[in-house]
């Protein structure tokens, strides 16, 4: 598979959308901004965000909703550029709604139950116009918040916590047919399923083991967001390796696709006329890459 850099110069770039018209909309997450990258490389700047943008999904509005960890405290003078902690004017996370053509925002929720939402991180839609997000939390040398993941409408009404406590869960997605949803947890390098028994609940998990676990990788690789291809294998964006590991959903061998020259491979999203188009954000050094993936990607409830 020929891997194509469409541009460079993205600061720590995540959550790629492929849209209808041919170009990207992703976040920056330390420039603190929506951005639409065009074919020929070009970057415009959709929204102002602040903090920390992280994960982006298209609404059954056609707003962006964007997950906003609150941002982060960055490495300086490393040829990587990385997150390494949380900022002391930090407040919470938050879900923000941003209009694509005007760049007009506004929070729809930043707290669930009373309790602040720490560090949202990846987004998707279900078929009823509800979405699932995940919450990595924060952290610094002294402590980690636990994680959970999130139902909520896009209306504001309506936010409930579906699962906690998890490890830091990254990335999520659902299975092609909408029964399950798979998240990845970045420090434990595992995937999860969960069965799905209505919108926003999932049936009670034992005990002894929280979720069915799909995978769990071996030595040093972390897990970040994820796509599901047409076939409801699991594509991870997996950090440190530097590629996207391909998960059957009912366990088995995973294989992998290396992105050189990046240790933070941290998305891939999928798009044009056969879902085969597959763009690949590399944070570490701010570029998005293009390449032809073998398998169809599945086409999400509500894309651009």
């Amino acid at each position: 598979m020929e891997l194509k850099k469409i541009c460079d110069g993205l600061d720590f770039p995540e959550g790629p959308i492929a849209m209808a018209d041919g170009t990207v909309i992703l976040v920056e997450i330390r420039r603190g901004t929506l951005s639409r990258v065009h074919p020929d490389g070009r970057i415009d700047v959709v929204a102002e965000l602040g903090g920390g943008p992280n994960g982006a999904a298209v609404g059954p509005d056609g707003m962006i909703y964007v997950c906003n960890n609150g941002g982060f405290v960055w490495t300086k003078g490393e040829p990587i550029r990385r997150p390494i902690g949380t900022p002391e004017d930090y407040i919470s996370g938050s879900i923000q709604r941003v209009d694509p053509d005007t760049g007009i925002f506004e929070t729809i929720y930043d707290s669930c139950d009373g309790q602040p939402l720490r560090g949202p991180n990846d987004i998707v839609f279900d078929t009823e116009g509800g979405f699932y997000f995940t919450d990595l939390g924060k952290s610094n040398p002294e402590y980690m918040h636990h994680g959970a993941f999130y139902y909520a409408k896009t209306d504001g009404s309506s936010i409930r916590r579906v699962h906690a406590p998890m490890i830091t869960p990254n990335g999520i997605g659902l299975s092609p047919d909408g029964r399950s949803v798979y998240v990845a947890e970045t420090r434990t390098s595992r995937v999860w399923s969960f069965d799905i028994i209505r919108p926003g609940e999932i049936a009670p998990v034992r005990f002894d083991m929280p979720g069915r676990l799909v995978t769990t990788l071996p030595n040093y690789q972390l897990l970040d967001s994820l796509a599901v291809q047409e076939d409801g294998h699991i594509c991870v964006a997996t950090l440190m390796r530097g590629g996207i590991s391909v998960v059957p959903p009912e366990g088995g061998e995973v294989s992998f696709v290396e992105v050189p020259g990046d240790p933070y491979i941290t998305n891939i999203c999928f798009g044009g006329d056969d879902m085969r188009d597959a763009w690949i954000t590399a944070s570490g050094t701010g570029c998005l890459y293009h390449m032809r993936w073998p398998t169809p990607g599945l086409k999400l409830n509500f894309n651009g």
